[in-house]
């Protein structure tokens, strides 16, 4: 219930429902646990579904992955996702002692980062029509609303002034930006080992 209810908060107020947030008191391992396992499934079952079943359109024609190889990059992918929150949790968690001045409260980063991801993860779903420029539109109104929710929910969550809010939630954006060039590299080391994509020209 908390899932649906913040999730619907963080997309249609976000100032209040970061309040609404930072009086929760729960271990950053709960809330990694009751949010990231479910929002992460978002954008792989519908990459499933879209490469499988509908496939990628590109210039009237359609190009579909089996369900194999589709299956196996989910599963990579869904354990990528919940890495790459896990982490850029910890990593805000860390700079905390940067940015802090006696104030911040530690513990904080895992939920900044699951909220952030939100709106990313469930822009996921477009992929289940994986049209070319719709999936680009899409994923980046996901990801430029995950940026308003950093800037926005920093100083609230964090509870510290606007100035070091904004140079904190630069950093994030940063550490954001290499973790998904580290999962990208890693994604091409994966590829080359063997669990790479196998086309098909029919849905399977």
């Amino acid at each position: 219930m908390k899932l649906l209810s913040h999730t619907v908060g963080i997309l249609t107020h976000p100032d209040s429902e970061w309040a609404t947030i930072r009086q929760e008191r729960e271990n950053k391992l709960s809330v990694f646990l009751t949010h990231v396992p479910f929002l992460a499934l978002i954008p792989v079952l519908a990459t499933f579904y879209g490469v499988t079943q509908v496939g990628w359109g590109f210039n009237g024609n359609h190009m579909y992955l089996t369900q194999q190889s589709a299956a196996s990059l989910a599963v990579v992918s869904y354990f990528a996702n919940c890495f790459m929150v896990y982490a850029l949790g910890e990593f805000i968690d860390w700079m905390t002692e940067t940015f802090a001045e006696g104030e911040m409260e530690k513990g904080r980063g895992m939920t900044m980062a699951v909220f952030l991801m939100t709106p990313v993860f469930l822009s996921g779903l477009v992929f289940a029509y994986p049209h070319l420029w719709l999936c680009a539109v899409v994923a980046f109104a996901g990801v430029a609303w995950a940026v308003y929710l950093c800037y926005e929910g920093m100083p609230i969550l964090m509870k510290i002034p606007k100035e070091r809010a904004f140079m904190f939630s630069s950093s994030v954006m940063t550490v954001g930006l290499v973790l998904l060039v580290i999962l990208k590299v890693a994604s091409v080391i994966v590829w080359s080992i063997g669990i790479g994509p196998e086309y098909s020209s029919m849905p399977s």
